[in-house]
């Protein structure tokens, strides 16, 4: 294994998490002493080092994948921890969250937010409820502002292609999916697209709905770099082939543009 590369893994992730490293190097050293190498080395020496994404925007979409996947509770909680030592704050990992509720359901949902509780009582943060938007306002007319600011025409599309067989869904898209969630405004439009694109690519059965996610992060103002930088990462979280039909994918968004 190429030393730079295990050094310069060893230093982001000690940066992120002092101690971390040689913790998991303990870890595994009777057991299965290569993977803890593997970790550092390409996780973060290859993979995460990458200067194409900001650290705050790839621990938003680590979070976001984990907590989609639903199979990693103590690396979960770990990385929403590494997420509020490179600025991301308690209320936008709650964001992050309530995301999740969208893409991977309530139980995957609540299951993070149980994970982000035990890291905020640790560190004893507690927050307050906010408004994230102003009250009197329509939830259709919210959902479809939001749907159409990053996929112009698609909010009476929705409604269209589902007429005929479930227009109630097509409402809790517009309704819940957009106008309660996604209009929220705490996380930043890129920030959301990339917790959008990250739980859709780990989920891995949702390669109608990235696509869609891809061109809206195009929209908000993701770049082509960052999105690959995105699909990348979820190799390290998700696994080879999940990034790979992500990256897919996307390409055939950026063909298409």
């Amino acid at each position: 294994m190429d030393t730079d590369v295990f050094e310069r893994g060893w230093k982001l992730l000690d940066s992120m998490a002092p101690g971390q490293p040689a913790a998991l190097n303990e870890a595994l050293a009777g057991l299965a002493p290569d993977v803890a190498q593997y970790v550092i080395a390409f996780g973060y020496g290859e993979v995460l080092s990458r200067p194409g994404l900001d650290l705050k925007s790839r621990q938003t979409a680590t979070v976001a994948a984990l907590a989609s996947m639903g199979t990693a509770p103590e690396q979960l909680g770990f990385h929403i921890g590494a997420a509020l030592n490179v600025g991301v704050t308690p209320r936008e990992i709650v964001e992050v969250l309530s995301l999740v509720a969208v893409f991977a359901g309530f139980p995957a949902a609540l299951n993070a937010l149980g994970a982000a509780r035990k890291v905020f009582d640790g560190r004893g943060i507690t927050l307050e409820p906010v408004k994230a938007y102003p009250e009197g306002q329509d939830r259709r007319e919210r959902g479809l502002a939001a749907l159409e600011s990053t996929s112009r025409g698609a909010g009476r599309a929705v409604l269209e292609s589902l007429a005929d067989i479930a227009p109630d869904m097509a409402g809790f898209i517009l309704d819940f999916s957009y106008g309660d969630v996604i209009a929220r405004d705490i996380l930043t439009p890129k920030a959301k697209e990339i917790v959008m694109i990250a739980s859709a690519t780990a989920r891995g059965t949702m390669r109608p709905q990235l696509k869609v996610h891809v061109a809206a992060g195009l929209q908000v103002g993701l770049t082509r770099e960052e999105i690959v930088e995105i699909l990348i990462q979820m190799a390290v979280y998700a696994g080879f082939p999940a990034a790979l039909n992500g990256l897919f994918a996307a390409r055939e968004v950026f063909e298409e543009r």
